[in-house]
């Protein structure tokens, strides 16, 4: 499960993969940083599992190599823990529609939204 090609689209927000065994998938920046493997997200155990909502607009800022085996998500919102591995991406592109659907619902009972906050510091 190695990728044949990583291609960040900038203006879009999305990550484009593709791996050796042929799947192939779109990721978009909301649905990368909502599931970052980092331990402010994922916590140390399930129970301490964060819920990060307000995402909708966030952009990648950089893809940083990883030795063989990861990268490193540089988002515009200041996160960027976390190693995305090639298999956490290759779970990632193949449950795709299934995790964001159960985010969704996480979010939907945590009365919680994608939209980011309003801006409280906007020039008058």
């Amino acid at each position: 499960m190695t990728p044949t090609k990583i291609h960040l689209h900038k203006v879009s927000r999305q990550l484009e993969l593709a791996f050796d065994d042929g799947l192939t998938a779109i990721l978009s920046a909301e649905f990368l940083r909502v599931h970052s493997p980092s331990a402010e997200v994922r916590g140390h155990t399930p129970a301490q599992a964060q819920l990060v909502h307000g995402k909708q607009m966030v952009a990648i800022n950089a893809l940083q190599p990883v030795g063989q085996y990861a990268i490193k998500i540089v988002f515009d919102d200041g996160h960027d823990t976390g190693l995305y591995t090639w298999q956490y991406l290759h779970d990632l592109a193949e449950h795709q529609p299934q995790y964001w659907a159960e985010y969704q619902d996480r979010l939907a009972q945590a009365g919680k939204t994608r939209e980011p906050p309003p801006d409280l510091f906007k020039p008058a």
